[in-house]
């Protein structure tokens, strides 16, 4: 005659424990092994509950109304005048610019055109 060995009946937990093990993994800082040990069940079946606890939450509709919240709307402030004129401390004072080079006067007077003055500076200097 052979014996079997006892058949080991599967543990059944209580909704309370499993509610109260996920929230106590859930909270900051929480240690999923550490409950798990304490509470002398297998870390993998506590990751299974709160999963499982994590998915319902998803998927329950959220309960009542949409909270609507006051907006008020401002119009937007004017645009800035337009400076047709520069003020006088930002308008360049006009002037005169003299350049004597191996017998060749250049003369500018006012506010001379950037480029076109180094274009005509670059050329004398080309001619020495």
């Amino acid at each position: 005659m052979t014996s079997q060995a006892p058949r080991r009946r599967r543990r059944n937990h209580s909704p309370e424990l499993k509610r109260d093990l996920v929230e106590r993994s859930l909270a900051p800082g929480a240690s999923v092994a550490a409950i798990a040990l304490e509470a002398g069940i297998n870390a993998n079946l506590l990751f299974t509950w709160r999963r499982a606890r994590l998915d319902a939450a998803r998927a329950t509709p959220p309960s009542g109304d949409a909270v609507l919240l006051p907006v008020q709307l401002q119009a937007p402030p004017p645009p800035p005048p337009p400076h047709a004129e520069a003020s006088a401390a930002t308008r360049p004072s006009a002037g005169l610019i003299e350049v004597e080079f191996h017998g060749a006067r250049v003369r500018v007077r006012g506010v001379p055109d950037e480029a076109a003055l180094r274009s005509v500076l670059l050329a004398l200097r080309a001619l020495a």
